[in-house]
Order: C-alpha cells, then sequence, then structure tokens
C-alpha cells in the first residue's frame, strides 16, 4: 500500500524526488537525447575529413613504408619484387648513409644546446618584471617561428651569395673579401644551423618562459626579505625549480633537430659533397630525386631513420617520468 505522503503528493501534483545515483541519461527527455545525438554526429562529421587526410596522408604511408622497405621497386611499374632485407643490408654497407647519420648528429650537437642554453638565458632576462617591451621583444624573438621555412632558406641563400649577398657586401668593408659560406664543406654545415638557430630560437624561449612563470613569487619576496641577492636568488630558487623543464625541453629540442629537412634542402640541397646531407635529405635523394627511383632503399633508410627517432620519443617519455619524481620530491 502507498504512503501517505506519496498519495499526497500525487494528489496536489508533486512528483517523487528522483532515485539517487541515477544516471543523467535516465533523467534527460527523449527530445534532449535526440539533440545531443544529432550534436555528436554534427561533431563527428566535422573531424571526418581530418581523421580521413590524416589516414590517407601520414598513417598510411608510415605502415606502407614498412612493406616498401622489404621489396625492390621504382614507382613507376605495378611490378614490386620482394627482396627480404636486402634493402637494409644495401643501406648498413653504403658509406654515404652513415655519412648522413654523422651529420645529422653533429647538426644536432650544434644546434641543440645554442637553442636550448641561448634560450633559457634570454629568458630569464625577459622574465625580469624591470625591463621593459617585454612583450615586444617576445614577439620579434618568436616571428621567425611562423614564417615559412623554405622560404626563410630560399632568402638566406640569398643573403649568404658571395657574389651579391649582404653578407659578403659586410665581409668586404672589413677587408675579408667573398667568402662562401654555403659552399665551401667547411662552413656550410655552421652556417645552416646558425639560420635554424634564429629560426626557431623562439619556440625553446616559450618553453623557458612558460617554465619560469610556474615559480611562485613568494618564493622570490622571501628569499629577498632574507637577504638573498640576484645571484643567491638563481642559485637556490630559479635552477632547482627548472631542472625538470631542462629535461623535457632538451629532448623536445634534440627531438626537433631532426626535422630540418626544408631548410636544409632549399639552403645547400645536401652539399657540398654531402657535408650538409642529413638523413632525411639522403632519403629524398634516393625516393625523388635520383633518375631511376629506388623506393625500398629510401624506405630501409627511413625505417631505420624512424628507429633513432623512437629512441629519442622513449628519452622524452622517460625526461617527462623524471621531472614529475623530481617536483614531487621537491
Amino acid at each position: 500500500m502507498a504512503s501517505p505522503s506519496l498519495i499526497a503528493d500525487a494528489a496536489t501534483g508533486k512528483s517523487a524526488a528522483p532515485v539517487r545515483g541515477r544516471s543523467r541519461r535516465a533523467d534527460q527527455r527523449p527530445g534532449q537525447r535526440a539533440r545531443e545525438r544529432r550534436r555528436n554526429l554534427w561533431i563527428y562529421a566535422f573531424l571526418l575529413p581530418t581523421f580521413v587526410l590524416y589516414g590517407m596522408y601520414t598513417l598510411y604511408p608510415m605502415v606502407a613504408s614498412y612493406w616498401y622497405s622489404l621489396v625492390e621497386w621504382n614507382g613507376f611499374t605495378a611490378d614490386q619484387e620482394f627482396v627480404g632485407v636486402a634493402n637494409y643490408e644495401k643501406v648498413f654497407a653504403d658509406p654515404q648513409f652513415w655519412n648522413s647519420v654523422k651529420v645529422t648528429l653533429i647538426f644536432m650537437l650544434i644546434v641543440a644546446p645554442l637553442r636550448v642554453f641561448g634560450a633559457f638565458a634570454l629568458a630569464i632576462l625577459l622574465n625580469s618584471p624591470k625591463l621593459p617591451f617585454t612583450g615586444f621583444f617576445r614577439t620579434v624573438y618568436f616571428i621567425p617561428v611562423v614564417t615559412t621555412t623554405a622560404i626563410v632558406g630560399v632568402v638566406m641563400r640569398f643573403i649568404f651569395d658571395p657574389a651579391s649577398g649582404p653578407i659578403a657586401g659586410v665581409l668586404d668593408l672589413f677587408g675579408a673579401g667573398p667568402v662562401d659560406l654555403l659552399g665551401s664543406s667547411d662552413t656550410a654545415l655552421m652556417t645552416a644551423g646558425v639560420v635554424y638557430v634564429w629560426k626557431f630560437f623562439g619556440i625553446t624561449l616559450i618553453y623557458w618562459l612558460a617554465a619560469l612563470q610556474t615559480i611562485p613569487r613568494d618564493l622570490y619576496e622571501a628569499a629577498r626579505i632574507d637577504g638573498a641577492g640576484p645571484l643567491g636568488v638563481f642559485r637556490y630558487i630559479t635552477l632547482p625549480m627548472l631542472i625538470p623543464f631542462l629535461l623535457i625541453i632538451s629532448v623536445l629540442t634534440i627531438e626537433d633537430c631532426f626535422h630540418a629537412f626544408d631548410l636544409m634542402q632549399t639552403m645547400t640541397a645536401g652539399g657540398p659533397f654531402y657535408s650538409t646531407e642529413i638523413v632525411e635529405i639522403y632519403i629524398y635523394r634516393f625516393a625523388f630525386a635520383a633518375s631511376i627511383p629506388q623506393l625500398g632503399h629510401a624506405s630501409a633508410a627511413a625505417v631505420l631513420f624512424g628507429l633513432l627517432v623512437l629512441v629519442v620519443v622513449l628519452m622524452q617519455a622517460w625526461a617527462t617520468v623524471a621531472s614529475r619524481r623530481w617536483g614531487n620530491r621537491s
């Protein structure tokens, strides 16, 4: 038998309170559920082109490259001869491949420290509240990042032109004479590295500025009250708080240094005498620049290069875990 309270509620038109723990979807009206389904369908409809294009131009080439590395194929005919690991054996036996690996590592060793520590020093200055026009300087350093890398490479070829470039004109004023910085195997890689640092310096700078914003201002004020000077504040507060970020930013920068194809291709195309041929240009040369493309050879080199990048990605994951442990410990 129903209780008197329930009978009274039914008589007065009051509904009983919903059962505690009842799902939200069960409380929705059919019209609300229909509107939610239509909204979700529109969301999936707008995301569908992204998924299709990502699958066609990213996922499929990645998966197909593993198959192509096991076959001999020039890309023009439908005939694909399965050769197993023969392409990998050719890549390992090719001294130019190991030269490209060496050039890539040297390029990384030149670029990564300049970006990480140079951006760190500049971020310390720009983070100072006493420095005027900090927003202007941050914008100026970030403008090269948003410019097209291929266009930057073409422009830099004119700038470093030994006959009519402005760099040659400045050197001529000091009596140094025309110097072909991009045409000499001794200076081409270093010159391209300096341009690369200038182009992507703003990204690393933003990383460090974001890291500096995580340090509470109360720590700085307490240190100044205790009589700590600028060097003491930097040594005992800023540096210990930024060590976890140093690991992550360093690994991110190292990984980014492996992707300099567009800048290097437009500036030097791997020359002179393969002195600036990074692994990406080596792959491009066999896959697209050769008169008879060797897609199997290029795919095998790409797979090996992907394994090298995978090692850096694993380092990034380790750095993330280590930084979290350091932050919890501090």
